[in-house]
């Protein structure tokens, strides 16, 4: 399957990736990877056709509403965990808890927390990061370009100003699918 997702993302959609390509199981087996900026359903197979290019697995959480019938069923088998966003559970706590528990674990997710446009990031991603000690890969979403580019791992420091700041400048000049909410 691999040689068909290369197929469509190089050839029929004429994407490129671009920084650190290298990043395979070897490397980095546990990390937050943001994916910016989010602002179509498009975002998802983009990512999903990436992943299968870089032969690296990760994971995403979704809400559980998306979690039922056929649909449901694909989104686990492609590493989807379902997450009740009404419970009182400490989202943070209990998503460190998951990279503890598995010996590869890359959690997939837009730190805008929607597809529409955001004057700040979610900051769950970043408390997920410290908590679990993990790296932060940022990756973009460039439909100007037709480009992901993919940073190495960056681990947040005690300065959470300059870490945003760090991670915006990554993302400056991107594009979205809807330019309008990028």
């Amino acid at each position: 399957m691999r040689w068909l997702a290369k197929f469509i993302y190089f050839k029929l959609l004429g994407w490129k990736v671009v920084g650190n390509v290298n990043m395979s199981r070897d490397t980095v087996k546990k990390a937050i990877i943001i994916a910016v900026p989010h602002t179509s359903w498009h975002d998802f197979y983009i990512g999903v056709l990436l992943r299968k290019v870089l032969n690296i697995k990760t994971n995403f959480i979704a809400k559980k509403e998306l979690f039922v019938g056929p649909i449901g069923w694909y989104l686990k088998a492609i590493g989807g965990a379902p997450i009740d966003r009404q419970t009182k559970e400490n989202k943070v706590e209990a998503i460190a808890k998951l990279f503890a528990q598995k010996e590869e674990f890359r959690m997939t997710l837009a730190p805008e927390g929607t597809r529409k446009k955001v004057d700040k990031w979610k900051t769950g991603f970043y408390y997920i990061a410290k908590e679990a000690k993990v790296p932060i890969i940022m990756f973009t979403l460039d439909f100007g370009k037709k480009e992901n580019r993919i940073s190495e791992p960056f681990y947040p420091s005690d300065d959470m100003e300059a870490d945003f700041e760090f991670m915006h400048n990554f993302y400056k000049g991107v594009v979205g699918k809807k330019p309008e909410y990028s």
